[in-house]
């Protein structure tokens, strides 16, 4: 049977991987993105290039977007030319992007009005796991819309986990990057002292990775940070502090008092003070140094 035709939305750090990985799949598939330059590489492997949101949704039974923040979502999901001005009814909108959840509920409610139900499905996962098709989705929506979808989440994932209503999905990857961006926060300063102690930074950091606090981030993000391997980034710097502002909030939403999260956010946004907005977030550490 002929699969479903795809629009896909954003060819960033992420969504250039998952576009390849749809198209390797065998999925039909119309891509926008703001710079058409991006976009081009795609046409030679069978994809169709469209000038807006708008175009790419048209005859789509999916539409993927995997932008930046809101405001990006926003405007193609909404704006002029938004691909909710040009979706048939009966689409189903699978929205990736780490957003906040009452933008995301808004969004819904957008979706429902012209017949199309969301699926919000951000990803844990960064560059490497995109291209690789290793990303592992986390869903909030109609369970029967997922069945749906399913297939062309498993084209781009190797888990789907879906964790309620709508902005199910979104909540927990607020909290699940909230807690990675306090991880590398206390990282930065943790190599700050070990450097600015004069320790010996190969075996004071082989304790810290081999030890209790050696989860597969700090791993990670350490090695990075030791050799100073920002570009090309896996996650950029100024989005997590775009995330880790989306949990603050959504914790006073709930009525909590965040403390670390603030925290971690003033390193971050020192960072980007610093000149590192644009660089991978392990550059964090560069303000100490």
């Amino acid at each position: 049977m002929d699969k479903p035709r795809i629009a896909f939305i954003g060819l960033g750090t992420m969504g250039s991987g998952m576009a390849r990985r749809l198209l390797a799949a065998g999925f039909p598939l119309n891509i926008y993105n703001r710079r058409a330059a991006k976009a081009e590489p795609f046409k030679a492997d069978g994809a169709t290039i469209s000038d807006s949101p708008r175009a790419a949704a048209a005859d789509a039974s999916f539409i993927v977007s995997m932008v930046a923040d809101d405001n990006a979502s926003r405007e193609v999901w909404l704006g002029e030319n938004g691909a909710l001005n040009g979706v048939r009814r009966g689409a189903i909108l699978i929205e990736s992007s780490t957003l906040s959840v009452e933008w995301v509920r808004l969004l819904a409610a957008a979706a429902a009005s012209r017949g199309c139900e969301l699926l919000d499905a951000p990803v844990t996962g960064s560059k490497p796991q995109a291209a690789s098709g290793e990303l592992s989705f986390i869903v909030g929506g109609n369970p029967a819309a997922l069945e749906k979808a399913r297939p062309a989440l498993e084209a781009m994932g190797r888990a789907i986990t879906h964790l309620g209503p709508t902005g199910s999905g979104s909540l927990l990857k607020l909290i699940n990057n909230f807690v990675c961006g306090v991880q590398i926060a206390s990282l930065a300063e943790a190599v700050a002292m070990i450097e600015h102690a004069g320790l010996d930074r190969a075996s004071a950091l082989g304790v810290l990775t081999n030890g209790a606090p050696g989860s597969p981030l700090v791993k990670a993000i350490s090695g990075r940070m030791t050799v100073k391997e920002y570009t090309p980034p896996n996650f950029l710097l100024r989005l997590m502090a775009k995330d880790l502002t989306y949990a603050a909030a959504e914790s006073k939403r709930l009525n909590l008092d965040s403390i670390t999260a603030p925290a971690a956010l003033k390193l971050f946004e020192q960072a980007i003070a610093h000149g590192d907005g644009e660089s991978d977030l392990s550059a964090i550490v560069e303000q100490f140094r």
